[in-house]
């Protein structure tokens, strides 16, 4: 990650002296911030205490005390790292400066902007926070975006622009200073980092990422989105919104204090912790009585007024220490997910804004037929899986109803599709399956022998009598594997918030297939029965291993099954132990924008 230490190595991190820092702080003490401050509004905020200089020699130490809000009570302080922190940023060699602003601008500079001057279309109609600025800032930071307009013609979408822009005049001298410092957060080149989404792909790939990352850490809260939402993806297009311009201004401020220091990732932690907050709010609010569906504006707009409100009952601080509590996979997984989201739209050929293309779309009623479930259930299952599957629609592959039962059947029919759906109906009426993340093809790497495959995104699910999901034990007990780190690399803080998820090189480029994320090759795992996803040979089917069981074991004929506690999953059985089949069905994922 860059931050106050620039371009050092390692070596050279370790061993910053803290007069350098504390150099820094003394040299620019002159400078003059909150030019564009109405100190009227900033309540408790315009009061100066607290540390006047910064003093530490380490990364992991100044990580701290970013997170601990070291300079939240100084505004002085806290304009001088983030100047020393904007100024560290390794950018394009042809980056504009203040000089640029100054030279474009010109008079007009020294003349009272205009609030009336139109914002670029790449800011999809995102206003200019406030952010307790005086109203002429707003008018400032619209001559100032419209001026990057001009110097960087490359962006196609970046809704977060104003947000950022309207947060660092407060701590900028002048217009051109401000400018200067939006500009190095564009033209950052530092290899796998990006600070700002300046694309519609890289924008829309993240809003993908982010429901990945809610479906797996924020279970709960997933859950009321899918029961209250019409359209669960367009409800997470707003969580970049939800951080960059609906948090309160004293919220916004803690976030972009770690936001510099430690990259996009905070974001998506934050966003998740808005999420738990929400649903406990909504809990909270609605006595644990059934959730109505609803329209999906509707949902979006009681986010968007609790997020705006959320001051009245969780500080600042306890914002970050929820948002840091969460326990994400590590960054280099976080970056392949979004490479991958980013890959399969591209597949799919978005790459502009269009309109998007929800859920219901995808499971069409009067269009979807299955002799297991229903759309409603169907619809649930949806809400499970990736969400760059979610614009394809469910394609019927096998039926033993009408293919019968037979393993080979089933192998031909399913090969060359990734991933897969499968359910099974017992003769009981239970109902259960698994979300298959690889082709079943893979299965004849292994010759005659029964070997697993397949990635983390696999899990199993029953339906029916109760519905409830089981994903790979790694994401619930991060603490059974550790990412793999390049030859020479160092150790992490052993803490959760600077484990796994810190220091991580770019990862490799993603393999041809769709479903590089959460590949057991990533990570060091405590125990091969981890990794143990799905595996088939000629005479049966096995969907996840370790123990003394199977989550799913089906025999040559398709008709008898077992289930039972696996390692893998850490899942009770999903129905009775011993099961007779009474339909199985396998879907694929079709997608329609190709044809």
């Amino acid at each position: 990650m860059w931050c106050l230490f620039g371009h050092m190595t390692a070596m050279q991190r370790r061993i910053q002296p803290p007069w350098a820092v504390q150099k820094v702080s003394r040299t620019m003490a002159e400078e003059d911030y909150g030019t564009f401050v109405d100190w009227n509004l900033m309540g408790d905020l315009a009061k100066s205490s607290g540390p006047t200089k910064v003093d530490c020699k380490e990364l992991k130490e100044f990580k701290q005390m970013a997170r601990q809000g070291n300079w939240a009570k100084n505004h002085k302080l806290r304009a001088q790292v983030y100047q020393q922190l904007i100024k560290s940023i390794p950018c394009r060699t042809v980056t504009p400066d203040a000089e640029v602003y100054r030279d474009i601008v010109g008079e007009a500079a020294t003349k009272k902007p205009s609030s009336h001057i139109p914002l670029p279309e790449f800011v999809d109609g995102n206003p200019v926070p406030r952010y307790c600025l005086k109203a002429d800032a707003v008018a400032s930071a619209h001559r100032i975006i419209n001026c990057i307009a001009g110097q960087f013609p490359d962006i196609s979408h970046c809704p977060s622009l104003p947000a950022i822009t309207s947060l660092l005049l407060h701590f900028s001298k002048d217009e051109a200073q401000c400018f200067e410092h939006v500009s190095r957060m564009l033209a950052c080149n530092e290899p796998g980092k990006r600070l700002l989404d300046q694309t519609f792909l890289a924008y829309e790939s993240s809003c993908m990422t982010f429901g990945d990352l809610a479906n797996k850490y924020c279970t709960a809260a997933h859950k009321l989105i899918v029961a209250t939402a019409q359209d669960v993806l367009e409800v997470y297009a707003d969580w970049q919104r939800w951080v960059l311009g609906d948090l309160p201004f004293s919220h916004m401020v803690r976030v972009l204090d770690v936001y510099l220091v430690e990259g996009y990732k905070v974001l998506y932690r934050v966003a998740i912790a808005l999420l738990k907050f929400y649903r406990k709010h909504k809990t909270g609010s609605q006595g644990g009585q059934n959730q109505q569906q609803q329209d999906s504006g509707k949902i979006r707009a009681d986010i968007q007024a609790f997020v705006k409100g959320i001051g009245s009952t969780v500080t600042p601080d306890k914002l970050l220490e929820k948002s840091f509590s969460i326990r994400l996979i590590n960054r280099k997984e976080i970056t392949l997910l979004q490479l991958t989201n980013e890959k399969s739209l591209q597949q799919k050929g978005i790459t502009v804004k269009q309109k998007r293309r929800n859920v219901q779309l995808a499971l069409n009623p009067d269009t979807f037929s299955s002799e297991i479930v229903n759309a409603k259930e169907m619809r649930d299952i949806w809400s499970w899986i990736p969400e760059r599957f979610a614009l394809c629609q469910p394609e019927l592959l096998f039926t033993t109803s009408t293919h019968g039962c037979s393993l080979n059947r089933f192998y031909s029919h399913c090969e060359g599709h990734e991933p897969t759906l499968l359910l099974i109906r017992t003769t009981d009426g239970d109902v259960c399956g698994a979300f298959l993340s690889s082709d079943w093809e893979e299965r004849k790497r292994g010759g005659n022998k029964l070997s697993y495959f397949g990635t983390g995104e696999c899990f199993v699910f029953r339906l029916k009598p109760e519905m409830e999901r089981y994903e790979w034990v790694v994401i619930r007990h991060p603490e059974l594997a550790s990412a793999i780190r390049p030859e020479g690399q160092e150790d992490s803080a052993s803490s959760e918030g600077q484990n796994a998820d810190e220091s991580l090189q770019q990862p490799d480029k993603p393999p041809g297939d769709l479903s590089p994320f959460l590949a057991a090759r990533h990570f060091n795992l405590n125990s091969k029965n981890t990794s143990m996803f799905m595996a088939g040979n000629f005479d049966s089917i096995i969907v996840g291993g370790g123990g003394d069981s199977n989550a799913l074991y089906i025999d040559a004929e398709l008709n008898h099954g077992h289930t039972g506690r696996c390692t893998t999953f850490d899942n009770p059985p999903l129905c009775k132990e011993s099961f007779q089949i009474s339909l199985l069905e396998t879907w694929g994922f079709q997608d329609t924008m190709a044809q």
